[in-house]
């Protein structure tokens, strides 16, 4: 096979028509930390691209420095579950041209909470993205959520493919995070009541951080005892973060016990207002947006770059973009995006 289009059609399909996949990549301390994300395929899915706020560059800092990242990209049980080995690029040296395409890709109205694009244009701090560019190395692939518990059929790149480099490193550090950390016993007892479901990431043996979806979950006094698919064709031990679809992140260790993995947590990571209430995602509290603007001048001046001008009308949706809006609005599983969570939109 010499591209993602020599995949089945069920597969490509649903890559192509997919809306948030669970995005690994691997931290200065080898940890995989899962952050679920919109992405956007190229149109001749030659990478399978994302971004994240330059406000908030820690997954493109992680890129840069490993270009190791696993995606998960589910859908309804009838559909496929794919997991991808790529080699990511980090694309921050235009970054006007990232939000136009940013919006081109994934529009505004599925986290618009009803506001109009007048008002949701002047959210500057979150339309200002740094896009990631990921090329496949390997594809793992079941027909459909039963089949989890077999092996996974297998797609590999070409010897000899050529993986993308980054765009060159700004200079400078990038701003600790301004977000609270919360006792993690606290931030698993809401993951359990949210009803959002758990990824657990670990590193293959080849280091690429990979995300599976627990088939269930308890938690413990040391952290949450996980049901796994039998078909996983990497081990599920060592350094690891579970998410609940981003809202809840735990890092810790995870290994062995019985027919389950134990996944004792360390700590939660900081949470993101949004993360709390999604309205702050175009809608930011006073606080939040002061914190956010902060953080956005000081990476636009650690690339000697202007913030970017949001268009007065919304650019044109892309060929994929217009299959995933048919997809959110079939009303089929989206990771991530609830109506509890008021991100459902129809």
């Amino acid at each position: 096979m010499s591209g993602l289009h020599d995949l089945p059609a069920a597969v490509s399909g649903l890559i192509e028509s997919g809306v948030v996949a669970e995005f690994s990549t691997v931290s200065a301390a080898g940890i995989p930390i899962d952050t679920p994300t919109y992405y956007f395929p190229a149109d001749d899915m030659s990478t399978i691209d994302l971004a994240t706020g330059l406000p908030n560059p820690a997954k493109a800092e992680r890129v840069r420095r490993n270009p190791k990242v696993g995606l998960l990209i589910e859908g309804r049980p009838e559909e496929p579950v794919v997991v991808v080995r790529a080699h990511g690029a980090v694309r921050d040296s235009d970054i006007q041209a990232n939000a136009v395409r940013y919006l081109a890709e994934t529009g505004y109205k599925g986290i618009s909470h009803g506001i109009t694009w007048e008002e949701a244009r002047k959210a500057v701090t979150y339309w200002s993205r740094i896009i990631i560019e990921n090329k496949p190395e390997r594809v793992y692939w079941w027909e459909n959520h039963a089949a989890l518990d077999s092996p996974p059929q297998v797609w590999a790149a070409e010897p000899g493919t050529v993986f993308p480099a980054s765009d060159p490193a700004p200079a400078g550090r990038m701003k600790k995070s301004a977000w609270p950390v919360r006792p993690w016993p606290v931030v698993a007892r809401e993951a359990v009541e949210g009803g959002t479901p758990a990824h657990l990431s670990v590193l293959d043996d080849d280091g690429y951080p990979l995300p599976m979806r627990a088939l269930d979950f308890s938690l413990t006094d040391d952290g949450f005892l996980l049901r796994l698919p039998t078909g996983t064709p990497w081990q599920l031990k060592g350094r690891a973060s579970l998410t609940f679809a981003g809202f809840r992140t735990f890092v810790g260790d995870a290994g062995p016990d019985g027919d389950r993995v134990l996944f004792r947590v360390e700590r939660a990571l900081p949470q993101h207002p949004a993360t709390l209430d999604t309205k702050q995602v175009l809608q930011p509290s006073e606080d939040t947006l002061a914190k956010a603007r902060a953080r956005l001048e000081h990476e636009a001046s650690r690339r000697g770059q202007s913030l970017p001008v949001i268009p007065a009308d919304p650019p044109a949706r892309t060929r994929l973009a217009l299959a995933r809006q048919a997809r959110i609005e079939s009303d089929a599983p989206i990771t991530g995006i609830t109506e509890d969570h008021g991100n459902r939109t129809t």
